[in-house]
């Protein structure tokens, strides 16, 4: 009696048939052992010869197919009977004169070039796998192994890659999810046998590892377009930390398990997907517009996912979902409110707090950069906040200085916050933050008022404080005795705040050196009142205080330098092709032109008709001043304004009556009220000499527009003054190398205490000011993280550290590295190491510099040589971040290199 055998498939047999004609066997007929059961066509044609398969139950239908076999036909018997049962008579006709076995791996042979070994692990992966190859073989057949043996590995690479219509080279995690995203390409495989479905993902698990067999599970399961979003959620799911959210994130496993065919994802699978995921999304975003359209679509989907499922919750966690940026906003948002001080300072460790938080969010992948901005202002301005109140200034002086070295930087960031966020939790934190910091810039500005009017009113001489009438005498002229040309910007309604981006915007690339007075701190400049530019850069270009406009400063200007030359705004223009006008360029070339003076008017133009609070003022916003720097050469640049402005306050502005259309003074016609200031003297130019002047900020009499001046404030009144040499710190007598600029609470962050410890956002691991280019969907900054984030909040000094630094100088090993040419002064050494070791080991350059009263513009330099002192063999004692900006002092070796010994 016969074995029952399988059915023979339709693919098995044509190999077998091409086998058997390829022996150039005389027999006209081949019996092959398989059911008789045929449901294709009986009919095959075969290289060129007519094949008939013929399904034989007994020997009798062998007898009848034998019989009736055409001329020239070829005939295939499927039968399940033993030679013994089919007898001797026909098997005489048969091929090799007997039922013939279909051997798959025969087949498979037959189809890889006709190699003559199998490798043995590939004969124990199954029979599944020759069926496979048998069943799936592509048109053009499979690729010839590269030896004489067909490897386990080139069968099922290349088997894979047919399934999964993917070219083998990609059969890896990242070609995975890239091939998940096209449901084309899945339909054949959500088709297969269980068998080859799974034989198939153990493979893809040997080559591309344990995240092929979510991929594989969630592509059987029907979801596999939904891929790359459920990879996104599954780092949320399989917390590793102990952060909260642990019954949400094991409901939402047990809820995701059917978008897996039912599949129970182990801890080790989630992660990888999640890995996979994330670097999916990070390539796609830098693949261009199109790659962030696609990777903003997945990041949506996952969210939508996230909701269905009910984990919106964890999604804080994620670093590239925008949701969960919004929700380590609104948790740093929740850190800024509870730090904002109802009366009296802010308290360290809620501020230490608040700016745990401001991490969390800067780590965000997902992050929007102006967003971020804005909430490093936020943590500025609570520094600020957090700093004891200065006794009220004793001089008009000491104010304007408050204002030039404090309180503008103080103005620059309320900018940001004033202009709030887009999120309504968030806006509303900042609207808290914002009311605190001008409670306490207003009683500046009330003291500020109070001293400009006394001092105005007293006709005192100016003394040390430089006036805008003065700055030809004491500024420009004193430069041109040295023999040196100037190129004077007058930055017409610039404000400090907006100096301190133009400065750093025009030195951050080092081709240009700030000076200041010795050496020491900024100075500023006094307004003429009232702060208006018909007054004040009239005044300024004319050398003393007088009112006109265009020409009138043309006139004064020339009878002042005879050879200058005074540039306005239609002067600079050029036609196409060229930035600058050629008679400018000329000028600048020109030895015989001592001064060239440009009026750049891009920022009170925006008072009218921009948004002044929201650009951040550089070389990209005021393009003239790139223009004319490049075009420099060797002169001084000195970088003033005529006054400063303050910005429109929306609904929170007051319109006060007046007889005048000025919008930020009115002839004294009536008393000053509470929120005004007198003025008379000689500096006031305009209504007899006497004018009200507002000095609260919100304050206006005209029509509105998006920023004002005219008013008694000190962000109107206080004149930036930089002084700029292309490298040549020496240029000027009596000015020097600026010191960093910034003050200690705008780049140090607080220290963090037992009292204030990082408070990651629920579920998370561990301006709106509008950037000038495009940030498309505010989808992504893709540089490493730490390009991004502050520098790491500093620790307490160390007992040990003054101590390791004392050791360190005595060293017989440090005195050998000494280079007796350009030694660094070892207490220069001892300045940067204590500020290193006394700030957790990490400190920004600018803290370094300012800490150890190096001149901004040397701080690079000085660094390379301390890590060239304390690099013994080799081995880097300093190292300086991917940002560029953030040094880090390996204690530990520094101890080792010089076998110290801290006590």
């Amino acid at each position: 009696m016969s074995v029952p055998v399988s059915a023979a498939q339709p693919d098995a047999v044509r190999r077998k048939v091409e086998a058997w004609l390829a022996e150039n066997d005389p027999a006209d007929a081949i019996a092959l052992t398989a059911r008789p059961d045929w449901p294709a066509d009986p009919v095959l044609s075969v290289n060129g010869t007519r094949v008939r398969v013929v399904p034989c139950p007994t020997p009798l239908a062998a007898r009848a197919a034998l019989h009736d076999r055409a001329d020239g036909e070829r005939l295939v018997l499927l039968t399940e009977l033993t030679d013994s049962e089919l007898g001797d008579g026909l098997l005489a006709h048969l091929s090799k004169q007997t039922i013939r076995k279909i051997d798959p791996w025969d087949l498979v042979r037959q189809m890889f070039g006709g190699v003559k070994d199998l490798d043995p692990t590939l004969v124990r992966a199954g029979r599944w796998v020759a069926n496979a190859l048998s069943d799936h073989a592509p048109p053009d057949g499979w690729p010839a192994p590269p030896g004489a043996v067909l490897t386990r590995d080139h069968a099922l690479r290349s088997l894979t890659a047919e399934l999964l219509d993917l070219p083998a080279a990609e059969l890896d995690d990242s070609g995975l999810l890239q091939w998940s995203t096209d449901a084309s390409k899945q339909l054949r495989f959500t088709t297969l046998p269980d068998v080859v479905a799974e034989g198939v993902t153990a493979y893809l698990t040997g080559i591309a590892g344990r995240v092929a067999i979510p991929i594989m599970a969630a592509v059987r399961a029907g979801h596999g377009v939904d891929v790359i979003p459920l990879g996104l959620l599954a780092g949320l799911l399989w917390p590793t930390d102990g952060r909260a959210g642990q019954v949400e994130a094991a409901v939402g496993r047990t809820r995701l398990e059917p978008r897996f065919g039912g599949l129970t994802l182990t801890r080790d699978q989630a992660e990888a997907l999640h890995e996979a995921a994330e670097a999916w999304v990070y390539r796609t975003v830098e693949a261009g517009d199109d790659g962030r359209a696609e990777a903003m679509r997945m990041l949506r989907r996952a969210e939508t996912i996230a909701t269905e499922i009910g984990i919106t919750g964890l999604l804080g966690a994620s670093t590239v979902l925008p949701s969960g940026f919004v929700q380590r906003l609104r948790a740093f948002a929740d850190a800024v409110r509870l730090a904002v001080p109802a009366a009296g300072p802010a308290v360290p460790a809620a501020i230490a707090r608040a700016q745990s938080a401001l991490a969390t969010v800067e780590a965000h992948r997902a992050a929007e950069p102006r967003r971020v901005e804005t909430a490093r202002m936020a943590v500025r301005l609570l520094r600020w906040l957090g700093t004891a109140e200065d006794p009220a200034p004793a001089t008009l002086l000491d104010a304007l200085h408050r204002q030039v070295r404090q309180d503008g930087w103080v103005d620059r960031a309320r900018l940001d916050v004033f202009a709030g966020d887009p999120d309504p939790q968030v806006g509303e934190a900042y609207r808290l933050l914002h009311r605190a910091v001008d409670a306490r810039r207003s009683r500046h500005d009330q003291q500020f008022a109070s001293l400009l009017a006394a001092a105005t009113g007293a006709e005192t001489e100016p003394g040390a404080l430089l006036r805008v009438e003065d700055v030809l005498d004491r500024v420009i002229q004193p430069i041109i005795d040295q023999g040196r040309r100037v190129l004077l910007l007058v930055m017409d309604g610039m404000s400090v705040a907006a100096a301190t981006e133009l400065a750093e915007s025009v030195t951050r690339s080092g081709a240009w050196v700030e000076l200041t007075p010795n050496g020491g701190p900024r100075t500023g400049v006094l307004a003429a009142l009232p702060t208006v530019t018909e007054v004040s850069r009239c005044s300024l270009l004319s050398g003393r205080i007088a009112v006109g406009a265009q020409q009138a400063e043309l006139k004064a200007f020339q009878q002042r330098y005879p050879t200058g030359r005074l540039l306005h705004k239609a002067a600079l223009r050029a036609g196409a092709g060229s930035a600058l006008d050629p008679e400018v360029l000329a000028a600048l070339d020109d030895s015989s032109v001592l001064v060239v003076a440009a009026v750049v008017n891009t920022i009170d133009d925006a008072l009218d008709r921009s948004d002044p609070g929201t650009t951040v003022w550089g070389e990209d916003t005021i393009t003239a001043v790139g223009d004319l720097l490049t075009s420099a050469g060797d002169r001084v640049v000195v970088v003033v304004s005529d006054h400063g402005h303050v910005v429109d306050r929306g609904p929170e502005a007051v319109v006060l009556p007046s007889t005048s259309n000025e919008n930020r003074w009115r002839p004294a016609t009536e008393p000053a009220g509470d929120a005004e200031v007198t003025v008379t003297g000689s500096r006031v130019a305009l209504a007899g000499g006497t004018v009200v002047l507002p000095w609260r900020e919100e304050m206006r009499y005209g029509p509105r527009k998006a920023g004002y001046h005219g008013g008694a404030t000190p962000a109107e009144t206080v004149i930036p003054l930089l002084v700029l040499t292309a490298g040549d710190d020496s240029a000027v007598p009596g000015w020097a190398g600026a010191p960093v600029s910034s003050p200690d609470w705008w780049r140090e962050p607080l220290p963090e205490t037992p009292e204030a410890p990082a408070q990651p956002v629920s579920g998370a691991r561990r301006r709106p000011r509008r950037p000038v280019e495009h940030q498309p969907e505010g989808l992504f900054d893709l540089m490493p993280a730490a390009s991004t984030a502050a520098p790491a909040a500093a620790t307490e000094p160390t007992p040990a550290a003054p101590d390791l630094v004392t050791a360190l100088l005595a060293s017989p090993r440090y005195a050998q590295r000494r280079d007796p040419r350009m030694p660094l002064a070892d207490e220069r050494v001892a300045a940067l190491l204590r500020t290193l070791l006394g700030s957790g080991d990490r400190a920004t350059l600018d803290t370094l510099a300012a800490r150890a009263a190096i001149p901004a513009h040397r701080i690079n330099g000085t660094l390379t040589a301390l890590r060239r002192l304390l690099q013994v063999e080799g081995y880097p004692v300093l190292t300086v971040d991917p940002d560029g900006r953030t040094v880090h002092l390996n204690r530990a070796l520094l101890i080792e290199q010089f076998e110290l010994e801290p006590r």
